[in-house]
């Protein structure tokens, strides 16, 4: 079984994310991404010259100026070093910039990359998957993993390499120009600020974890209790869901607390170590002046080289603790990326056939998981062009079905078959072309109305889309609105009613045009009057089309060519409503059972109504009295 997924990694983050993307920054097919990472490394040599180099400018300029007083013909010399120590400066920020320019492609490329490779894996995954995740923590995994990649290769190409670099050559230096024992103390003063730096920051790295998850769970709550205003209105619940949410952001804030004490004892131990080595450097140069050693530029130059190390040495805490998280971020979203898939298309599969589009289930078992069974040996067969509808209690699996149909789940034993080709040989993207749903619980994008019709099929113009809509009986309503068809349904389409949005998911269904139709519970959102209505159009729909149809209300399917009464995973009766009902079995209850609850909707929307033609209520009737 694939390991389930965590936002924050476990452990110390290793270097693999970033073997991981080197073939994202060094990409197949694109000579011209290759061609500029040479170009970026020849420029960061240059900018990492250049920054060695004016430290030996300023000490010989300083030598040069020591004599007392300054000849004229002395200052020529020690203009032309000024001149160079000028073109070095400017040499180190151009080539920088330059480089940062070059690679930029090169980066933002990778990172894209990932990001939508990432993204397409997720929507490629099983709904098992989705059904466990938690939208705002999987939404921050790819946020934060894209940004950490940016990190990683701002930090480490360009600030952690560089810095090695200029110490190996800083060391050279001060090794040919002064000696062994100023260098060591350089070396020394560096290894013990490296050490204490990232001895701390591995130390501060559980807060950041801390702050991190407390982040996501915050994030997560938040957007779940959004999305569910409604929800949280209908029980008076602001005050609980402002409490879960306070008491996340209660231990986010502990965790920064703690950070930044940590920080500040980090920032203090790097300035003690850093003083103490420029006071040991310059001690021994002063030594070294002293006895004749060296000049009053080399005591300069040794400054100067010094704070050149402190410049990125001093970022070194914030670089280490940014990759770290950077790491462990990208662990988490490429882990993401590795998620194995439960439903694969088999190797050369080929795509769907589809000539009547008979739907046959032989002998199906499947479970969510092992310790319930939820079909238990199904079969039934849908002819081409026929509909044939499923009924049973909740929980009997009806919806399952649907789940199965569309490949959402691969079933345990038994087989599906459309055409006479099962549907585990055929591709995935085929198998769901050739099927329309219209969902029991519709949710739209946030956009406006024609985006969510024309979901059905990307690309259809105008007309097809007000064709759909007419068929789905809601065009009336769109064209009454302000913005017709430019009007937005806000979130999760609560802008609309539920009787408004399950026509938007009939129009959407319609502009697909697919040769199977399956309708899960397609009315169970509309009033009596509107689902006479729909059921009409989506009889017109379903002619000469395959249909399987999932209903609760047994009204809706009357007119199917076969019914299937499923109960606890298993057909226990079928045949047409007549045969049915004349078995008096389970449907025959079952419609009994709902015929008297509508008479009684009937009865009681009539008193309501008129209350003095109601039949069996007077006016004088205790029940109208106590109305």
């Amino acid at each position: 079984m694939a390991r389930a997924l965590t936002e924050e990694g476990d452990g110390a983050p290793s270097l693999r994310p970033l073997w991981m993307l080197l073939p994202y920054l060094w990409p197949k097919g694109r000579p011209d991404l290759r061609l500029r990472v040479f170009i970026a490394i020849g420029c960061l040599l240059l900018a990492i010259a250049a920054t060695t180099i004016f430290p030996v400018f300023m000490g010989a300029i300083t030598n040069g100026l020591s004599v007392r007083p300054p000849a004229l013909i002395a200052l020529l010399p020690v203009a032309g070093l000024v001149g160079g120590y000028v073109i070095a400066r400017i040499m180190m920020q151009a080539f920088a910039q330059l480089r940062d320019g070059i690679f930029a492609k090169v980066q933002y490329h990778a990172l894209r990359e990932v990001g939508v490779s990432t993204f397409a894996h997720v929507h490629a995954l099983s709904l098992r998957f989705h059904l466990e995740r938690k939208t705002g923590g999987l939404s921050r995994v790819i946020e934060r993993g894209t940004k950490g990649i940016d990190t990683l290769l701002s930090f480490t190409i360009f600030n952690i390499f560089p810095t090695l670099f200029q110490l190996l050559i800083f060391t050279t230096i001060m090794v040919v120009k002064l000696d062994i024992w100023v260098a060591m103390a350089t070396v020394a003063m560096v290894v013990a600020y490296v050490w204490f730096t990232f001895a701390i920051t591995r130390w501060r790295i559980q807060f950041r974890r801390d702050m991190n998850q407390s982040d996501q769970d915050a994030n997560t709550k938040a957007v779940d209790s959004l999305l569910n205003y409604e929800t949280v209105k209908y029980f008076n619940n602001e005050v609980h869901e402002t409490r879960r949410f306070d008491k996340s952001m209660e231990k986010y804030s502990r965790a920064s607390i703690q950070a930044q004490i940590s920080l500040s004892i980090l920032n203090t131990g790097q300035a003690i170590i850093v003083a103490s080595g420029l006071g040991a450097v310059m001690i021994l140069t002063a030594i070294g002046i002293q006895q004749g050693r060296f000049q009053i530029g080399d005591f300069v130059m040794a400054n100067a080289i010094l704070m050149q190390l402190y410049l990125p040495l001093n970022l070194l805490g914030t670089v280490y603790r940014e990759i770290t998280q950077a790491l462990v971020d990208m662990d988490a979203m490429f882990r993401l990326l590795h998620q194995p898939q439960e439903v694969v298309d088999k190797p050369g599969a080929p795509d769907l056939q589809v000539s009547g589009g008979a739907i046959r289930f032989d002998d199906v078992v499947f479970s969510y998981d092992p310790e319930r069974v939820v079909l238990k040996g199904v079969s039934f067969e849908v002819p081409a062009g026929k509909t044939v509808a499923v009924v049973g209690p909740s929980g009997a699996g009806k919806s399952t079905l649907s789940r199965i149909l569309y490949r959402f789940y691969d079933i345990k034993s038994g087989s599906v078959t459309i055409d006479g080709q099962d549907i585990r040989e055929v591709t995935q993207a085929s198998l769901r072309a050739a099927i329309g749903i219209v969902p029991q619980d519709t949710v739209l994008f946030n956009d406006t109305i024609r985006y969510n019709i024309a979901y059905g099929r990307i690309g259809a113009n105008e007309s097809e889309i007000k064709d759909a809509a007419r068929m789905a009986q809601i065009d009336k309503f769109i064209r009454d609105l302000p913005m017709g068809y430019e009007s937005m349904v806000g979130e999760r389409g609560l802008k609309l009613s539920g009787g408004e949005k399950q026509r938007v998911a009939i129009a959407r269904t319609i502009l697909k045009n697919p040769p199977i139709l399956l309708l899960d519970e397609a009315t169970s959102a509309l009033d009596t009057h509107t689902e006479r209505e729909i059921q009409s159009a989506l009889k017109d729909v379903s002619r000469n089309r395959t249909a399987l149809v999932i209903a609760h209300r047994l009204s809706t399917v009357v007119d199917a060519d076969e019914i299937l009464v499923l109960e606890k995973g298993v057909i226990v009766e079928r045949g047409r409503h007549d045969e049915l009902i004349a078995q008096n079995g389970h449907y025959a209850a079952m419609w009994n059972k709902q015929k008297q609850a509508a008479e009684a909707r009937e009865i009681l929307q009539a008193a309501e109504a008129d209350p003095d033609t109601a039949p069996g209520v007077s006016r004088a009737s205790p029940v109208a009295a106590a109305d």
